[in-house]
């Protein structure tokens, strides 16, 4: 099946040619482990159709993980791409080692549970899930770069990691020949702290592409949350426990969210295309992002945002009202 042709841009200091939004695949879970009860479960036949729809709108790359339900997520990635005749040339899949409770050693020894949950298809980025292994950095890049060595793995990222700990990461892999492709952290327009604390400016100095998670900050920059607020009382799951979507928040974030909606009509978008448009221009091509989607019109939607061209001076008042 031929994609549609976007804006790839250089991810890194890899050779891969990304689009900068990517599918993020943790709703896959399909509820088999505490971090699959996170999301409801989505049938086979609804998964499969986001990740055809995410791919003929012009994404390339899919983010997965170990976690995401014991393997389910991956398996479900996997088959979704074989049914939609997605060739393994021409996409790119991202998963996660879970470092909990491990040792650096887990990694070379459970990468061919990823390769079979994965059903031959190139582990294109492998990324250490967050820095809380009994193992140093140093053990696990040493683990990551054997199997970058061996060709079972392109590249090589993390998740979660300081900008000291990025740095440790990004110092032994150089010392094989090899490259820290990226840091997989939290970042949105309600959650800025990455440019605060070091980690986007090591990740500049160094040449290590941002993949930001949670980039609608958990749904709330669609503005439908604002709009009806006693829909998050009816919800499932985590949000409503989240102090993001107390009353008392969301008014203090409701200039954001109507400036977003603002630009967004001038522009025939929404305003959850706006903020990730944002997010994925704002530093240059710095950042991608990897919002999750629980149907093809979300997927459809989220995808359209690569298309829209901010001015600089959009750009820069929502920097503005966003850091407020």
């Amino acid at each position: 099946m031929a994609q549609k042709e976007n804006h790839l841009r250089k991810f890194g200091k890899t050779r891969l040619q990304l689009s900068p939004l990517g599918l993020g695949t943790w709703q896959f879970s399909k509820r088999k482990n505490l971090a699959g009860k996170f999301w409801p479960v989505l049938s086979d036949e609804e998964s499969y159709k986001i990740v055809q729809a995410a791919y003929n709108n012009g994404i390339n790359w899919f983010d997965t993980a170990e976690l995401y339900g014991n393997g389910e997520s991956e398996r479900t990635l996997s088959r979704a791409l074989e049914l939609a005749g997605i060739k393994d040339q021409d996409v790119y899949v991202a998963t996660k080692w879970s470092p909990i409770l491990r040792f650096a050693g887990s990694i070379v020894k459970t990468i061919g549970e990823r390769e079979k949950a994965l059903g031959g298809y190139t582990i294109s980025l492998h990324q250490v899930h967050n820095p809380l292994s009994f193992s140093s950095v140093r053990k696990e890049m040493l683990a990551m770069a054997r199997l970058v060595n061996e060709n079972q793995v392109k590249y090589v990222g993390v998740s979660n990691f300081s900008a000291s700990q990025m740095q440790k990461a990004h110092e032994e892999l150089s010392k094989h020949g090899y490259v820290l492709a990226s840091n997989q952290v939290q970042y949105n327009m309600l959650n800025r702290k990455i440019e605060q604390n070091g980690i986007m400016e090591t990740a500049k100095e160094l040449g290590i592409a941002i993949i930001a998670y949670s980039p609608l900050a958990q749904g709330l920059l669609t503005g439908k949350y604002h709009d009806n607020p006693e829909e998050i009382k009816g919800k499932k799951g985590f949000r409503k426990r989240m102090a993001a979507f107390k009353d008392s928040r969301l008014k203090q974030t409701k200039p954001l969210i109507d400036k977003l909606k603002e630009i967004a009509k001038k522009h025939e978008a929404t305003p959850a295309q706006i903020a990730l448009n944002w997010l994925i221009n704002f530093h240059g091509e710095q950042v991608f992002a990897i919002p999750g989607a629980s149907s093809t019109k979300q997927a459809e939607s989220n995808a359209a945002a690569m298309k829209i061209k901010l001015l600089k001076e959009e750009m820069e008042l929502l920097d503005e009202i966003s850091k407020q």
